[in-house]
């Protein structure tokens, strides 16, 4: 799939049919946020892939956005060095490329939960020094509706030409 087809089309899933992503997919949703790009090359987070049925519905319990990591095929933990002043807008883009690249091979996903999961890290083993900013469930989407028909601004209403208040088109 070419990436603007992937952006035009990503939707957020929050159902998964239970059948297991294949580990080379897993490898290469991680490997894409190791290699996003980051501010000043400072690769400040970590990734936690959970696989284990147990722990991601443990998942589910803890992050009051992501019930539906207890369906997922696996999720990954992202989290910051909370020295980073750079850590969220690196994950985020790190996230994202996850996102990206497993709706790319028809793997659905969304972002739960929201920085300051201390539960999580306790879960997890993650140390004190790192921000859980996210947890993200992949898996299988159970069904697709409405693929590529996004409610969103028209171009005009939020990109602007040359200055502010000049609309882009």
């Amino acid at each position: 799939m070419e990436v603007y087809e992937v952006v035009r089309t990503v939707l957020a899933v929050r159902e998964f049919e239970s059948k297991a992503v294949p580990d080379d997919s897993v490898h290469r949703i991680i490997e894409s946020a190791r290699l996003t790009g980051s501010s000043m090359n400072g690769q400040p987070w970590h990734f936690v892939l959970v696989q284990n049925r147990d722990t991601l519905v443990e998942l589910g319990a803890l992050v009051d956005s992501g019930a539906y990591n207890a369906e997922a095929a696996f999720a990954v933990a992202v989290a910051v060095e909370k020295s980073s002043p750079f850590g969220m807008s690196d994950a985020s883009r790190a996230i994202q490329s996850m996102v990206l690249t497993a709706w790319s091979e028809g793997i659905g996903s969304n972002w739960t939960g929201w920085v300051g999961m201390t539960r999580v890290a306790a879960l997890l083993g993650i140390p004190e020094s790192l921000d859980v900013v996210a947890v993200v469930p992949f898996g299988y989407p159970r069904r697709i509706s409405g693929k590529g028909n996004k409610r969103r601004k028209t171009l005009s209403q939020v990109a602007h030409l040359e200055r502010f208040g000049q609309p882009f088109s």
